[in-house]
Parts: structure tokens; sequence; C-alpha cells
């Protein structure tokens, strides 16, 4: 009987959620001022991986930014390769110096504890390797607006949070929508600091038929069209690997080519 009530209860919120993204995506009209975009993100701490895709993003003429996580353990090779990537034109934000759950974090040390342990140590590690990150991408997209308060009274120009295109709860399909539908991962370059990027990793079930569509909506509209996501995969995740993989992402850059999108590293959208 619980289950049953969960289900309805989940089909009433699966109807509620298409019928507010369906209102909300008749209102985004086009931008004349501008063509359409896209910006990728990569989270983590998977700096040799992405090094390695450098040669696809060169022949896409891709540029991205690389959010990063424990900057304690950066070793002199990543560093090198760091500067790298950012000689290339790519962004290298900062993704919290221990990977920790903020809203609990917050919640038990105040706000400075929380800046203590989770900004200072990892921005000073960031700056003795001669990076000064201006964006920041949530661990976990856990955060409220106290978390955010401190991080921009830190200086991140840009904060990035998850968005994911498809919910189960207690294996019940909460929402299934598609991406063109979900006008909150669409940049309209109007200063917002606070953004939502789309989950591309393999467990999101994303197809490239969705991302076509979701590129010609950012064409259309003259929007840019955020996304992320983690480790590079070859093949299938094995031993709980998490990631998108590499064929999927030079999908993407073909079609973003194609559609004649504008690359944007995250900051240089609140820039723009």
């Amino acid at each position: 009987m619980k289950q049953l009530i969960a289900g309805n209860n989940a089909v009433m919120l699966f109807v509620l959620v298409c019928i507010w993204v369906t209102a909300a995506g008749c209102q985004q009209k086009k931008n004349a001022d501008r063509r359409g975009g896209i910006a990728i993100s990569f989270d983590d701490h998977f700096i040799n991986e992405w090094y390695n895709l450098r040669p696809l993003f060169q022949k896409y003429n891709a540029k991205v930014t690389f959010f990063i996580t424990c900057p304690d353990s950066l070793s002199a090779g990543e560093i090198t390769r760091l500067r790298q990537l950012e000689k290339d034109g790519h962004e290298i934000g900062f993704h919290g110096t221990i990977h920790g759950r903020s809203t609990q974090l917050i919640e038990a040390e105040g706000p400075m504890g929380y800046h203590e342990t989770e900004i200072k140590p990892g921005m000073g590690y960031m700056s003795a390797a001669g990076f000064k990150p201006t964006s920041y991408a949530h661990p976990g997209g856990n955060h409220n607006a106290q978390v955010d308060s401190v991080l921009f009274a830190n200086g991140f120009n840009i904060i990035r949070d998850v968005a994911i295109s498809k919910r189960k709860l207690l294996g019940f399909q909460m929402y299934a929508l598609a991406p063109r539908l979900m006008p909150w991962i669409f940049y309209d370059y109007d200063k917002q600091n606070a953004v939502d990027a789309l989950l591309i990793d393999t467990d999101s079930g994303l197809t490239i038929q969705e991302m076509k569509e979701a590129m010609q909506k950012a064409n259309a509209t003259g929007t840019c069209l955020m996304l992320f996501g983690h480790e590079p995969l070859y093949k299938a995740p094995e031993n709980g690997a998490y990631g998108f993989s590499v064929r999927f992402l030079e999908a993407i850059l073909k079609e973003a080519q194609k559609e004649n999108l504008d690359f944007y590293t995250m900051s240089e959208l609140v820039e723009k």
C-alpha cells in the first residue's frame, strides 16, 4: 500500500514538473545579441585523464573548465599538465579542499568553520601551484544559501550546481526530463552567478539525440547549454568507476561544431 501511495505521488510530481518545465521552456526567447553556446566542465581529480583529451579538444577548438578537488595532493606532474591546459585556453576552477558535504559542514562548524575547512586550505594550495580560481563547483551539488554566501564572499564570480535529467526514488521514476525541457541548464547571459549544469556521466542515461536537441535549442534561443562530467571512460564503468563516455563527449563536441556554438569556460559566462 505504501509503495502504491509513493508511486501515485511520484506520478503526480512528474506531471507537475512536466507542466512547469514546459511553461518555462515556452518563455525562453531568442537572445538577439548572442549566438548559441556550450559550457562543459569536469569535476574532481582526474587530471592525467583529462590531459589525455587535449587532442580531442583541439580537434573541435573547444575550451572547458576543470574543477579541482583535494589540491593538497597535486603532484608536480599534475600541476604542469594543468598549467598546459590553462595555457590552451581552458579554465582551472575549484571543487573544495576535502569534497565535503557543505550543508553538514556549515551546520556543524558555522560559516567560519566551513571556510576554514573546505575553502581556505584548498585555495592556498591552488595559489601555491599558480592558480587563481574564480569559479566553484559544489561537491555533490550539495549547498544552501548560507554556503553560497561564503563562496561569493571569498571572491568566486560563479558557482555551479548539479542538474540530472532522470531521477528515481524507491524504485519509482520520479521524473525523466528531456534536456531541452530543462531551462535551468541554459544560460541567458544575464549575469546570473549561481547556475546548474547537466550531468553527462554514463549513469545519466542521456542519448546523443537528446544532446542534439538541447544544442539546437541553445542555437535557436541564443543561450548557452551547460554540461559536466567526471572521469573520461573508454569502456563501460567497472569497480565503482564513474564518468562519461569519451565517444559520447566527442559526439557532443562534433554536434556543437555543427551547430556553430561558441565554447565558454564557466567564468566567461558572467564576464561576457
